[in-house]
C-alpha cells in the first residue's frame, strides 16, 4: 500500500510515519533524507545530486522523481511519500512513476488541523539535540531530570522559527501550495481526511482506520 501524508508544518507527520514504519513495515520516502542519502551514496544519481547541491542550485523535480524511482524498484513494505508531491506538475509526476512501474498510489491523507490550536502547540516545542525525540510544555514536558527519555542526554533545543509570527507565515506558504493537491486527488477519489490534533494514538488510530 503506497499513501502520500499531507499536513501543515507541525501537525505530526513525522510522527505518524514513524509509527507506520514500525507497525508496518513501511517505507518512508522523505524527500530532504532522499537528498542527503544520495548525496553520499556514489551512485551515478548520487554524483548528480551532489553537483547540484555543492553548486546551490535547487533539485529538480526529474532528479527528485529519479531517486523515488530507485527506491520503488527496490521494493517494500508500501512507502509512504513525505514531502513530496507539493505542486500539480509533482503530483502528475508521481502518478507517470507509479504507472511505469506497476504501482497505484492508494490513499492520500489529509491531516486536519486548527491553525491557532496548531501555532500553540508548536510554540511550545522543543527536541532533542541528540535523538530527535519531541517534546512540550504542555502536552510532553522535558522530564524533571532534564534527560530525553529516549536517549538520556540533556541537549533539548527549540527551532527559532517556532514562533507565532513565523508559523503563520509557514502555514499561508503550505496552504497556497497544497490547496491544489487537494482538489487534484479529490477529483480522483484518493483523498481522505484524518483530524491531526488529537493525542498521537487517536491520531494513528484515524489512520489505521483508513488504511484498514
Amino acid at each position: 500500500m503506497n499513501i502520500i501524508l499531507l499536513g501543515p508544518p507541525g501537525a505530526g507527520k513525522g510522527t505518524q510515519a514513524r509509527i507506520l514504519v514500525e507497525g508496518r513495515g513501511m517505507v518512508q520516502l522523505s524527500t530532504g533524507d532522499m537528498l542527503r542519502e544520495a548525496k553520499d551514496s556514489g551512485t551515478e544519481m548520487g554524483k548528480v545530486v551532489a553537483d547540484v547541491m555543492a553548486k546551490g542550485e535547487l533539485v529538480t523535480d526529474e532528479i527528485v522523481i529519479g531517486l523515488i524511482r530507485e527506491k520503488l524498484e527496490q521494493g517494500g513494505g508500501g512507502f509512504i511519500f513525505d514531502g513530496f508531491p507539493r505542486t500539480l506538475t509533482q503530483a502528475d509526476a508521481l502518478a507517470d512513476l507509479m504507472d511505469e512501474v506497476g504501482q497505484s498510489l492508494d490513499h492520500v491523507i489529509a491531516m486536519e488541523v486548527n491553525d491557532d490550536a496548531l501555532v500553540q502547540r508548536i510554540t511550545a516545542r522543543s527536541t532533542c539535540g541528540s535523538c530527535g525525540e519531541v517534546y512540550n510544555d504542555m502536552t510532553k514536558p522535558i522530564p524533571a531530570d532534564n534527560k530525553c527519555t529516549n536517549c538520556g542526554a540533556s541537549d533539548f533545543k527549540r527551532r527559532a522559527d517556532d514562533n507565532e509570527e513565523s508559523l503563520r507565515t509557514r502555514l499561508m506558504e503550505y496552504y497556497k501550495k497544497t490547496s491544489p493537491l487537494l482538489g487534484y486527488y479529490h477529483a480522483k477519489g484518493q483523498l481522505r481526511w484524518v483530524p491531526g490534533l488529537g493525542e498521537i494514538d487517536e491520531v494513528a488510530g484515524g489512520i489505521a482506520a483508513v488504511l484498514d
